[in-house]
């Protein structure tokens, strides 16, 4: 088989697969194995980049960063709903319908909590994607759209031109990882799934939309040219079979059934992988809605019923510390069980010092609380009246629960974060960071595997991993010592990275890969950098006086010391191999952009570093070359407004030579 016909079959088997998966919920496929044909896929499209399809699931990682958003006219217009609060007005809406019309029929849906958008395909190819806006105008946001799995990227079997309305939302599983995330690494928490979907979509950078985890369901027919529908349940049926992840719905003509089913999705919606906010219902007969009309505004052949939050009282019961992955402190209330929007609480987030501090939350308090985006139970308020006496303010600990080493405050000061490198709380994740492709890069040393030995005691620091024995680990698979070997082999190997790479790997805060290289250079060992005061590691090019104390007091700590301590006495190596034999490039900052066809992003930065230059991802006037391959976009186009060298491939090898 040559290449391009494997690329074309790995491109359909793994679109089949994430249809199941994203569209279906029904997964054919292990995660593994998805993992390793997508891998394939990627190093055949690196080899081949001309072969690579426009459909491609690789396409989804995210493309050029943008530096706006362009303005798109919608050629039907995204009308928004009238909103109805009451069993009532829902009533009068559908008994003024019938009255009109006779016999109706409406569609019933969940009113989904997201971001209304629009979707266009030329041909059965997915050309554009824009936001409501206005509902006339709205605002280019493709690129983002394309990284969302459960939007098709080619369609079989749609008309020359087809338009889809969908609503975009963060699914309850994604915004729990993503405040997980926020919390870990000592940022604000989204308030809610909307507000975190819109900012997601409206990211400059898709790759960033990407790791957000949005989804979407499609919910009208906006434009098909050449198909004909007499109601919106068949065009519904019509987009599933265009393999659309399409809006839940149900058709029913008598009121009492539809206030039953009104009633029934917010008694249900817990168990709907997305926040909702109320419920949608439309009259189905395409010849009907034409016959009622609009409003200025809305359509009058379509109402909104908007769900009422719940707020109830109960009492904190105490206050609790965890202790994240990034080592943030996080406070949390344990509250008396309280029922809300279909759930028992029985914690609420304190987020931090200052929000317990500005709402004066103690232990014993009766506070106000509320699911806040129908997810996320929070505190609104204290009642004061009915606060025991003898409670004190709370203040969180100064040393970490887990660990007990000293804690200390962000930059901002708004969290505290434990400082202990062998923290156990923090272990999973400073493994996982210790052996990544840019750190130690052991190959093997999945999240899956990582988690059974930790789960064994086999590993209570990075440092672990170099003592492991083959009985240790040949249990872990299926395949028994074969597998094993390999991962031994794997750890066995990464000892002798270089010891740039073993800085960034200790996951010291603010030191990331490019800095480890700095370091490395100024310092040629870890011991030498060890050894360093601030004001010597303050005089490294790119290693600032916040930076430079993170060094100089991660080193000072017990827990850092004994492991690197273990580190030295497994064999890991502490000296720099890298050697620059010629500094032609030293002082100048290279841009690499679009799609590279001679050589790789990390080859090109390798060699640039090697020469003594360094690789950027920025354009600014700063920079000194611009390399591009194809479809470059943005970076490009600021290189040549700044006056900015820019160099194809060809010119840039031939600078190497």
């Amino acid at each position: 088989m040559d290449s391009k016909e494997r690329i074309d079959q790995l491109t359909d088997q793994l679109k089949e697969a994430g249809y199941r998966y994203y569209v279906l919920d029904d997964p054919t496929m292990e995660d593994y194995e998805y993992d390793r044909l997508y891998r394939e896929l990627e190093e055949l499209e690196s080899a081949h980049p001309e072969l690579a399809r426009a459909d491609s699931p690789t396409k989804r990682v995210g493309g050029e960063v943008l530096s706006q958003f362009e303005k798109v006219s919608h050629p039907v217009p995204l009308m928004s709903l009238q909103d109805v609060f009451s069993m009532e007005e829902l009533n009068d809406f559908l008994e003024k319908t019938i009255a009109a019309e006779g016999s109706v029929e409406f569609s019933v849906e969940p009113k989904i909590d997201g971001l209304s958008v629009a979707l266009e395909y030329v041909d059965g190819k997915f050309v554009l994607g824009a936001t409501r806006g206005d509902g006339t105008v709205g605002e280019d946001v493709t690129e983002n759209l394309k990284t969302i799995r459960s939007i098709p990227m080619t369609l079989t079997g749609a008309p020359s031109r087809l338009i889809v309305r969908g609503e975009v939302f963060m699914p309850k599983k994604s915004f729990e990882k993503l405040n997980q995330r926020q919390e870990e690494l000592g940022k604000p928490l989204f308030a809610n799934p909307r507000n975190a979907a819109a900012g997601s979509l409206r990211q400059l950078d898709p790759k960033i939309a990407a790791k957000r985890g949005l989804d979407i369901y499609v919910f009208n027919v906006q434009l098909a040219d050449g198909v004909e529908f007499t109601g919106h349940t068949q065009s519904l049926e019509y987009l599933k079979n265009l393999k659309f992840k399409v809006i839940p719905h149900k058709k029913l003509s008598k009121v009492s059934e539809i206030d039953a089913e009104v009633l029934s999705i917010n008694e249900n919606r817990e168990k709907l992988i997305c926040d909702i906010d109320g419920a949608v219902i439309k009259v189905d007969d395409l010849s009907q809605r034409e016959r009622l009309g609009n409003t200025a505004k809305f359509p009058k052949w379509a109402a909104a019923y908007k769900y009422p939050p719940e707020i109830k009282p109960t009492v904190v019961e105490d206050i609790v510390v965890q202790v994240g992955r990034t080592g943030v402190l996080t406070p949390k209330a344990v509250v008396r069980p309280v029922r809300l929007a279909g759930t028992t609480v029985t914690n609420a987030t304190l987020h931090n010092q200052d929000f317990i501090r500005e709402r004066d939350i103690r232990i014993g308090d009766t506070v106000l609380i509320r699911k806040a985006g129908e997810i996320i139970p929070e505190i609104l308020e204290v009642d004061l009246s009915k606060r025991p006496e003898g409670t004190a303010a709370y203040h969180l600990p100064d040393r970490c629960p887990v660990c007990g080493a000293p804690v200390e405050q962000d930059e901002d000061g708004a969290f505290l974060r434990c400082t202990g490198a062998e923290c156990p709380a923090q272990l999973s994740r400073n493994i996982a960071h210790f052996v990544s492709r840019d750190a130690m890069d052991i190959d093997g040393l999945g999240a899956a595997i990582v988690d059974a030995l930790i789960e064994k005691g086999l590993i209570k620091s990075p440092a672990d991993i170099y003592y492991l024995t083959l009985d240790d680990v040949k249990s872990l698979w299926k395949a028994g010592s074969t597998a094993a070997k390999k991962l031994l082999a794997a750890i066995e190997a990464s000892k002798e990275q270089d010891v740039s790479r073993l800085i960034y790997a200790l996951g010291i805060r603010q030191v990331g890969a490019k800095t480890g290289k700095v370091l490395a250079s100024a310092f040629r060992n870890l011991d030498g950098l060890m050894a360093a005061s601030v004001e010597e590691l303050t005089e490294v090019p790119d290693v600032g006086a916040v930076t430079a104390e993170n060094i100089y007091q991660w080193f000072r700590q017990e827990q850092s010391a004994h492991m690197v301590e273990r580190l030295r006495q497994a064999g890991v190596n502490f000296e720099s191999k890298r050697v620059i034999t010629d500094a032609r490039f030293a002082g100048k900052t290279f841009v690499l952009t679009g799609a590279l066809s001679k050589f790789t992003r990390e080859e090109a930065t390798e060699k640039i570093e090697l020469l003594g230059g360094k690789a950027s991802g920025s354009v600014s006037k700063k920079t000194s070359f611009v390399v591009v391959g194809e479809n470059a976009g943005s970076k490009e186009r600021k290189a040549r407004e700044l006056g900015i060298p820019i160099l194809t491939e060809d010119e840039f090898l031939e600078m190497m030579q």
